[in-house]
């Protein structure tokens, strides 16, 4: 990252998170966490489930809670100190720590991506994508690492299409609908109202890369040295929040209703809520699953982002979410 890129990153994470931040410190600890987030969305009764219904301050922490569309913005934020943690997905954190940054991924939320490649009705094989455009994210980033791999899963050569980067997942599948582009990796929550827009998911990621992680958390070294204490907090607050959502759908969906306006007729949060609980895909230990991270190495490898496998002890931290799995067992 050059000097003026990181400047622009400090100075923009900081006047939102100036915006965001607000309300009394917990007694335990003094000091606000801050902690990035990909915008809400119709799973936003999961993930925000801790900061929304009290479970990080029920474990002490004030967390101060950052939405933000991409996660390599988020990755850079954390890397430069204007947060404290985000919640993405962790090729990005891989492919930093290989290059020297010093990134740590904690633990994971989300352990199967519900993601898949969406496509006009009349696209009915991967075959028929070559020398057309997908639209992914930020070159780097999951939806682009997800694009790839899938492509490579059907033989075909990432550099057989075209790619646009579009932001979110919204943004893409306007995106899709508009016909600017012909294909695009977009949330299976889109699939219960794709059909009306003569749209469908052609490849699910379930069926192309069962084993990709979808969401991890991730702080720096720095971070974690400094602030030991409050990231055992942090993920305390995470695992009673992820326990609390698997097991209150109707709170799940009201959350995701508040925090982002979704109306209850729309039948996007109650579609990926039942989704992720028939994939057992949210880890309510925020779990470091080995043997996923092993194949995402090899798999960053075989799409050219690695040279060749990175060491996984520099990424990967479990000492916070012992701490944390000790903390709640103290609190019971």
């Amino acid at each position: 990252m050059t000097k003026k890129s990181a400047c622009f990153i400090a100075t923009f994470a900081a006047l939102v998170l100036a915006a965001f931040a607000g309300g009394p410190a917990a007694a335990q600890s003094t000091k606000p966490w801050r902690h990035g987030l990909i915008e809400p969305k119709s799973d936003a009764g999961i993930l925000m489930m801790a900061a929304e219904r009290g479970f990080f301050k029920k474990v002490g922490l004030d967390v101060d809670i950052v939405p933000i569309k991409d996660d390599q913005v988020l990755l850079k934020a954390v890397i430069a100190g204007d947060l404290d943690s985000f919640e993405g997905g962790p090729t990005g954190a891989m492919i930093a720590t290989a290059h020297g940054a010093d990134v740590k991924i904690m633990g994971c939320t989300w352990l199967m991506v519900p993601h898949g490649i969406f496509v006009h009705d009349d696209i009915n094989s991967m075959d028929q994508l070559k020398g057309k455009t997908m639209a992914i994210s930020s070159p780097g980033a999951f939806p682009d690492i997800f694009a790839k791999g899938a492509l490579a899963r059907f033989n075909i050569p990432a550099d057989a299409m075209k790619y646009a980067s579009l932001g979110g997942d919204l943004d893409r599948y306007k995106a899709l609908v508009a016909r600017v582009v012909d294909a695009a990796v977009v949330s299976g929550e889109y699939a219960p109202i794709a059909a009306k827009e003569h749209i469908k998911m052609l490849v699910s990621a379930q069926e192309a890369l069962p084993k990709f992680l979808r969401m991890c958390l991730t702080t720096s070294g720095a971070t974690l040295n400094a602030r030991p204490q409050d990231a055992a907090m942090f993920l305390a607050g995470e695992m009673l929040g992820l326990r609390y959502a698997v097991a209150h759908k109707d709170e799940v969906l009201k959350v995701t209703q508040e925090v982002t306006g979704i109306k209850p007729d729309d039948p996007r949060p109650a579609y990926i809520y039942d989704l992720a609980m028939q994939q057992h895909a949210i880890g309510t230990d925020v779990p470091i699953p080995l043997a996923n991270f092993n194949w995402l190495n090899d798999e960053l490898v075989k799409v050219g982002s690695l040279a060749q496998p990175m060491d996984l002890s520099k990424v990967l931290d479990d000492k916070p979410r012992e701490d944390a799995l000790k903390l709640i067992a103290q609190m019971n």
